[in-house]
C-alpha cells in the first residue's frame, strides 16, 4: 500500500511509519515540526520530509490511505484534500485495530503505569521467544521500534485514554476490543479535552465494556472499584494488589507465592503492582509461572520510567516521565522507600497541558511531601505555546503545599541551584514530559555526581 502520514513527527506515528516501512509499504509523511528521536530515525531510512510544512498538491488519489496524526488540525490542508479526493483516513489506533482485528489482542490502559506494565508483558513473551506484535509507548531494550505489525497471534497495546485523531475524538484505547485487558488506576488528566474528572472516569467504563474475556483492575483505586461492579460488563473481572516484596541494601526482592525470594531490577510499591498486572495478564494468554518469574528477573524498565542516570556509592540520579499528579507521588515515594536514609532532591518540570493550567494546579497538593527538598519548574514560554493564561511561581508553590519547595521559570536557575548542592549521601529525581528546556539530562546527572 501506498500510505501518507499527517503529522509523522510524533512518537507513536513516526514508529509506525517505520513499523510499516519495513513491512514493504510505500510511505510518505509530512508535519510542521520534527523533533528527535523521531527526526534521525525516519531520516535513516529515508522517510524524513524533505522540508517542514503541509503540502496538499502531494495528496492525490495514488494514495490508499491517511493516517492522521492528533498533532495536526481539523483545518489541516493535506486532510483537506484527503477529504476532497475520498481517500481513506485511519487514525493510528483504528489503523492498528484493522491490523490486530483477527489476532488475540492484550490492551493496557490506566492514567498511570500502563507504559511500563505493557513493557512487562512484552519482555516475558520477547524472553520466551513468542512471536507478537505491540504497540508501546517507550523505547525498549531489544526492541527496534515501538511498534511491530507481522502476522503474529497475538498484539500487545498501551491503551492510551487521549483521543484519536483531530475527527476522532474517541479515546483511543475503545478501538482496540480487547480479551484480556489492564486498568492500572484512574487520576485526573488530560483536562483539555475531559474537563470533568466525571467525563475523564466514563472512558474507563466505557473500555471495560469492551473487554471480552478478563479485565484486570488495581483493587485499591475506588473509581476503579465502581466501574468492576457494572453488571452489565462482558468479562471475567478480577481485582490485583502488588506482590509482596522487601528491599536488602538497595534492592528489591520480589516474595512469590511458595516464600521464595526473587530479585528484581526495578523498585517502588507502583511497579510491584504493575508487575502483578502483568503476571494475570501473561497467565491469561497461556504464560506459566515459572516463565513469567524466570523472565521477569532480567526486566529493568521502560525509557523514561525510573530511568538511571548516574550512580556513585553515596547518590544516585534518577530520570522520569512523571508528570501528573499521581505519577509525581508514586515516582517520588518509590525512591524515597529504596533509599530511606539518603536525602531525596526532586525536580518537576511542569509541562503539559494539564500540569500548567490554574484550575488544576492545586491536584499537586502534597504529592512532592516525602522529597526533602522541591524543586518545580515550567517556561513561560511553554505556557504562551500552548495558549494558556499565565501562572505565577506564588501560585505554583502554594498549589504544591511543600515546606521546602523553590519555583523556578529560568532553567538556569534550576541548574545552578542544583550545582550548589553537594551530592552525598543524596539522591536526584528528574521529573518531566519534556526536557527541562533542553536539557541532557543524563549529562546533568554526570556532571553533578562526578
Amino acid at each position: 500500500m501506498r500510505i501518507h502520514f499527517i503529522a509523522i513527527g510524533g512518537s507513536a506515528m513516526h514508529n509506525l511509519a517505520l513499523a510499516l516501512y519495513y513491512n514493504h509499504h510505500s510511505i510518505s509523511g509530512s508535519d510542521d515540526e520534527i523533533y528527535n528521536p523521531a527526526r534521525d530515525r525516519l531520516a535513516k531510512v529515508g522517510l524524513l520530509p524533505k522540508e517542514e510544512g503541509w503540502f496538499p498538491d502531494r495528496i492525490t488519489k495514488k494514495i490508499d490511505a491517511i493516517i492522521l496524526g492528533m498533532h495536526a488540525r481539523i483545518d489541516n490542508p493535506e486532510l483537506l484534500k484527503a477529504k476532497e479526493l475520498g481517500i481513506k483516513i485511519y487514525s493510528y489506533p483504528e489503523f492498528l485495530y484493522q491490523h490486530a482485528k483477527k489476532k488475540q489482542r492484550v490492551v493496557v490502559g490506566g492514567s498511570h503505569g500502563k507504559t511500563t506494565t505493557t513493557s512487562m508483558i512484552m519482555h516475558v513473551l520477547k524472553y520466551h521467544k513468542i512471536d507478537f506484535d505491540y504497540m508501546v509507548g517507550a523505547q525498549l531494550d531489544g526492541f527496534e521500534t515501538m511498534v511491530r505489525l507481522s502476522d503474529a497471534p497475538i498484539m500487545v497495546i498501551e491503551g492510551d485514554e487521549y483521543l484519536s485523531s483531530p475527527i476522532d475524538r474517541r479515546p483511543k484505547f475503545l478501538h482496540y476490543k480487547p480479551h484480556v485487558a489492564i486498568i492500572t488506576g484512574v487520576a485526573w488528566d488530560h483536562i483539555n479535552v475531559f474537563p470533568t474528572f466525571k467525563g475523564y472516569c466514563e472512558q474507563f467504563a466505557l473500555f471495560a465494556k469492551s473487554v471480552k474475556n478478563n479485565l484486570f483492575y488495581y483493587e485499591s483505586d475506588k473509581q476503579l472499584q465502581k466501574i468492576a461492579k457494572d453488571k452489565t460488563l462482558k468479562s471475567k473481572v478480577k481485582s490485583y494488589t502488588a506482590f509482596q516484596s522487601t528491599i536488602k541494601n538497595g534492592k528489591t526482592y520480589l516474595i512469590k507465592e511458595d516464600g521464595k525470594e526473587l530479585p528484581l531490577k526495578i523498585f517502588g510499591q507502583h511497579n510491584l503492582s504493575n508487575l502483578k498486572a502483568a503476571h494475570l495478564a501473561c497467565q491469561a494468554i497461556g504464560i506459566t509461572d515459572e516463565q513469567f518469574y524466570k523472565a521477569i528477573r532480567q526486566f529493568k524498565g521502560a525509557a523514561r520510567r525510573l530511568q538511571l542516570l548516574k550512580k556513585k556509592e553515596t547518590a544516585i540520579a534518577y530520570q522520569d516521565f512523571a508528570h501528573a499528579p499521581s505519577k509525581v507521588k508514586a515516582t517520588i515515594s518509590a525512591l524515597k522507600e529504596q533509599y530511606p536514609k539518603r536525602t531525596l532532591v526532586a525536580c518537576l518540570e511542569l509541562h503539559t497541558f494539564s500540569s500548567l493550567n490554574k484550575k488544576f494546579l492545586k491536584q499537586y497538593k502534597d504529592t512532592m511531601d516525602k522529597a526533602d527538598r522541591a524543586f518545580v519548574y515550567f517556561s513561560e514560554h511553554t505556557l504562551k505555546m500552548k495558549k494558556l493564561p499565565p501562572i505565577t511561581r506564588d501560585e505554583v508553590k502554594t498549589a504544591f503545599n511543600h515546606p521546602n519547595i523553590t519555583v523556578y521559570t529560568d532553567k538556569d536557575k534550576l541548574l545552578n541551584a542544583l550545582r550548589r548542592h553537594k551530592w552525598e549521601k543524596k539522591n536526584l529525581l528528574l521529573m518531566s514530559s519534556g526536557n527541562f528546556g533542553g536539557t541532557n539530562l543524563k549529562a546533568l546527572a554526570k556532571e553533578l555526581l562526578d
